[in-house]
């Protein structure tokens, strides 16, 4: 059991970049199969948390690897949505590179303060996760942005902003950090119960 997370996290890693080259070798139905390992990737995410807490295997290093590689996955399912679509993804440029600027800051305030890359995990990040699945099943799948897209950018710029908070609050690098709010407790020294299947 307490390498399931590892091997879940690795098989995320991997189907990130396997994704991509079905796109680029124009395999037959790749939609409907991108929706399927889309849908795969994320049940793993899911799994990998829950499963690593359980078996008390959620330690710094592993859930750092869980953080990076759900970076990387989402970046080639996002390449695989601009492949596909690249007309969608011109038209919203501006909300695109607004998104992927934010993401890019993160890792540049997180090195700047801490030295290593931020590893939250916060609730506001998990429901931009949530939203960014339907937009990516939206825009793959019918190639369609509407209220999908609109919702994952919302919650794309308001999650990032609680993370900027975070990095700014924390008084030392943490991993797991459920809000602004807690890393406001972490730095006041105030104890707080993590909720075991989200953090």
């Amino acid at each position: 059991m307490k390498k399931i997370p590892l091997l879940l996290i690795l098989f995320r890693l991997l189907l990130g970049p396997f994704a991509i080259t079905l796109v680029v070798l124009d395999v037959t139905q790749v939609r409907p199969i991108l929706l399927v390992l889309m849908s795969l990737g994320f049940l793993s995410d899911i799994l990998d948390g829950i499963i690593a807490r359980k078996t008390g295997m959620a330690t710094a290093k592993l859930r750092r690897m869980d953080s990076q590689t759900d970076m990387v996955f989402w970046v080639c399912i996002g390449i695989c949505a601009w492949w596909l679509n690249p007309e969608l993804i011109a038209q919203n440029r501006v909300a695109v590179l607004t998104v992927l600027g934010m993401e890019a800051l993160t890792y540049v305030f997180s090195f700047l303060k801490f030295g290593r890359e931020t590893c939250t995990h916060a609730f506001l990040s998990k429901l931009w996760g949530i939203t960014l699945l339907s937009a990516f099943v939206s825009l793959i799948g019918f190639a369609h942005t509407g209220w999908p897209f609109a919702l994952a950018v919302i919650f794309g710029v308001i999650s990032h902003l609680d993370v900027y908070l975070i990095i700014w609050i924390l008084p030392q690098w943490t991993h797991d950090v459920p809000s602004a709010y807690h890393a406001y407790l972490i730095r006041k020294g105030i104890p707080f119960k993590k909720h075991r299947l989200l953090n």
